[in-house]
């Protein structure tokens, strides 16, 4: 296995996880929130691609796929084009509503799709390549790739948990 294998496989995982996650849960499961200051099923996804797709365009140098295939139009949140959950209010998560569980995954694999079609290209040597200065020590690609499999991974998890109390609540 190569370098590109094994991060198309990480960001595989995360494609796993978040459709187990999200699979015949409800608009009204996938939005609830287990306090006022809890994340929701949605939110937890949309959250994690919103992440992807903002790291990936910016190393691949490409326009996210949440305004440049129309993603943003399809949820219809009142949120500003770079938006990526970071940092939001209570009252932001709870904005986060969509009608079905295919909403997050048809975004998610668009996400994906273009990530994977990214990193099947990558050598060892590209992973070495400078991408944000803001850091000491700077960020390599190939630390943000694994950034972005983690938090994912994290989040796409949260989110499973999440489920799994909901569907008990359900019995």
């Amino acid at each position: 296995m190569n370098t590109a294998e094994l991060l198309g496989d990480g960001f595989s995982r995360v494609q796993e996880t978040v459709h187990a996650a999200v699979a015949g849960l409800s608009a009204e499961e996938l939005a609830e929130r287990l306090d006022d200051g809890a994340n929701s099923v949605a939110w937890l996804v949309w959250h994690l691609t919103r992440v992807q797709d903002d790291h990936v365009a910016e190393v691949t140098g490409t326009e996210q796929i949440w305004t440049g295939a129309g993603w943003k139009g399809r949820f219809g949140l009142p949120f500003a084009d770079g938006a990526t959950g970071y940092g939001d209010t209570p009252q932001e998560v709870a904005a986060v509503r969509v009608d079905t569980p295919a909403l997050l995954t048809g975004y998610y694999d668009a996400v994906h799709e273009h990530t994977v079609e990214f990193v099947r290209g990558l050598t060892d040597a590209d992973l070495d390549r400078i991408v944000d200065e803001r850091w000491n020590p700077p960020v390599t690609l190939g630390v943000r790739l694994i950034s972005v499999i983690s938090d994912d991974l994290q989040h796409a998890g949260q989110a499973a948990f999440l489920r799994g109390l909901l569907l008990r609540r359900r019995r």
